[in-house]
């Protein structure tokens, strides 16, 4: 008889907030990679158990929106050299490969750091069709994590066409098409309609939802009400991640309600809302203030809107983006070094270092709006930590912010070393609120699990995948968060003391919706036409995919 091998995680006090558990001590039973019930029979003992009296347990954290494969991430690995000079580097041990950091660290890196944090899962937040058998290939070198990505069809030009047509069920299947094409696990909207006026105009960019895309017809609106009424309809477990219009602009708050209004009342994900809150205009810094309230207010009162944060880091980094006429903006702004692609029919991007600084009163501004967005939103099942990375900072950061949520006396002393005006511009200094370790556990975890669709993510209850992360309790947060006791990963210890143990290559993410097979014959027409690449060869072959999981849409 077949002795079963079960781990036990002891005594340790568990923060799983899907399943109501707030600091409670219990034992966690792992079999086969799975969370399970304690067994029946109590002669049974666990092949390893993991003592964690006094310490913390939460589940792996969840990262819904980075940047760490696909063109524009290796693209921008290689344009700064410099960076990569003067960054650590990452030897290679018994263990591991050798890699670099930097603001884009390489695909080993990326794997062992977000490990080295306690997050087991990450999302790659905008891959270009063209690009996802790319984007896959590097994540078979990106070790520790399960991950998936976003597919850019905001400006993707069957999609415009088919709404210049009214041809709205032809859309719907080519976005079911697209998604199992790629090998995508959701939607990506970009500046819509913005990259391809950029592109057709070669400079240029569209100013509000109600201005028409050349050649197309068809305004940002109807591409994001059409393209998330799909997604919707498509049962998709993340229905549509969107980057609104005129990101990073003064008075860009107005597009950003009108985005969220355009939904029209469907599920749907702003993300680096950060970026997207800001009052004033015509670029004039002494009227740039925080819109914070007023779009937090809206998002408190609509249940159907979700956002993720984008919070700025003071410090060096690279912005690297789908939006091609905001990476020109941003490198006349910074005046350093710029690169600008155009992918087919499909999308664009933009990508030029930048450096945030807490004596400007943008950058200082840009930092206060990100914590405001935290404090403001009154659910925190509907607000998810993120950085952008890197374009706000490294996802390293992230026990930084932690701390920032937690310790209002160390928030309000970061503010005092600002630029005087942020006291004025916003909001952040009336703000009393801090977070708790449950708190945490769902802006990191529960919730961006349960955005994202993902069943056995983000908690600890039987059938969950067995990530785990476990701290060792510390007065100052952001040291207790930086450095976990341990990170295991589907039931494998991968990370002890800092220390990686077990470099798994992790699952790939992906969705399989179903659609009107109908609609191919007219993708394959237009392929044939229009594309450098032959309709056959276009989808992504399972076998790029290391181990995939299929997340199941809707009910």
């Amino acid at each position: 008889m077949t002795t079963r091998e079960y781990t036990r995680i002891s005594q340790g006090t568990v923060y799983d907030p899907a399943n109501g558990i707030d600091g409670e001590v219990r034992d966690l039973w792992i079999l086969d990679g799975r969370i399970v019930e304690a067994p029946a029979d109590p002669s049974i003992r666990p092949v390893r158990d993991i003592d964690a009296a006094g310490l913390v347990v939460m589940p792996g954290g969840v990262d819904m929106h980075c940047h760490i494969a696909g063109p524009k991430v290796n693209v921008a690995r290689k344009m700064r050299p410099e960076d990569k000079r003067r960054s650590e580097v990452l030897h290679r041990t018994s263990n591991t490969h050798s890699g670099t950091m930097g603001a884009v660290p390489s695909t080993f890196a990326t794997g062992y750091k977000y490990a080295g944090l306690g997050y087991t899962t990450a999302f790659d937040a905008a891959v270009p069709p063209l690009g996802a058998r790319h984007a896959h290939e590097e994540f078979e070198d990106t070790p520790c994590i399960d991950k998936g990505f976003y597919v850019l069809m905001g400006n993707n030009h069957f999609v415009m066409q088919s709404i210049q047509n009214n041809e709205y069920e032809k859309l719907k299947g080519f976005m079911g098409w697209l998604l199992a094409a790629t090998k995508a696990y959701a939607p990506k909207l970009v500046n819509p309609g913005g990259v391809e006026v950029w592109k057709s105009r070669q400079g240029g960019n569209v100013s509000g939802l109600d201005e028409l895309v050349e050649h197309f017809n068809v305004t940002p609106r109807q591409i994001i009400s059409n393209v998330t009424k799909a997604a919707n309809e498509l049962r998709l477990p993340h229905p549509v991640h969107i980057h609104c219009n005129n990101l990073g602009m003064p008075g860009n708050w107005e597009t950003t309600m009108q985005t969220m209004q355009a939904l029209e009342g469907h599920r749907g994900h702003i993300t680096h809302i950060q970026f997207h809150s800001y009052g004033g205009g015509d670029a004039d810094e002494t009227t740039f203030n925080s819109k914070t309230v007023q779009l937090a207010d809206y998002v408190n009162s609509h249940p159907n809107v979700t956002v993720d944060v984008g919070q700025v880091l003071f410090g060096e980094t690279t912005s690297m983006t789908g939006d091609g006429p905001l990476g020109y903006f941003l490198s006349n702004v910074y005046g350093g070094k710029w690169f600008s692609s155009d992918t087919e029919m499909e999308s664009g991007c933009g990508i030029t270092p930048i450096k945030y600084k807490n004596k400007s009163l943008v950058h200082a501004l840009q930092w206060a709006i990100g914590l405001e967005w935290y404090l403001l939103v009154n659910d925190p099942w509907r607000v998810v930590m993120s950085t952008d990375h890197p374009n706000g900072g490294s996802f390293l950061a992230y026990p930084q912010i932690i701390r920032l949520l937690m310790d209002r006396t160390w928030r309000q002393d970061v503010l005092n070393t600002c630029h005087p005006l942020v006291r004025e511009r916003g909001v952040l200094k009336d703000l009393d609120r801090q977070y708790t370790l449950n708190d945490i556990a769902i802006i990191t975890r529960a919730g961006p699990a349960r955005i994202l669709g993902l069943p056995n993510k983000g908690h600890l209850g039987p059938g969950a995948d067995a990530d785990i992360t476990i701290y060792t309790p510390n007065e100052n947060y952001e040291t207790m968060f930086e450095l976990p006791r341990m990170v295991i990963k589907s039931g494998r210890i991968i990370v002890e003391q800092g220390e990686i143990r077990d470099p798994l290559i992790g699952k790939t993410l992906n969705v399989q919706p179903d659609y009107d097979r109908e609609v191919e014959p007219h993708i394959q027409e237009w392929f044939e036409k229009y594309y450098s690449i032959r309709w056959r060869n276009y989808p992504v072959d399972e076998s790029y995919l290391h181990e995939s999981e299929v997340v199941p849409t809707k009910e």
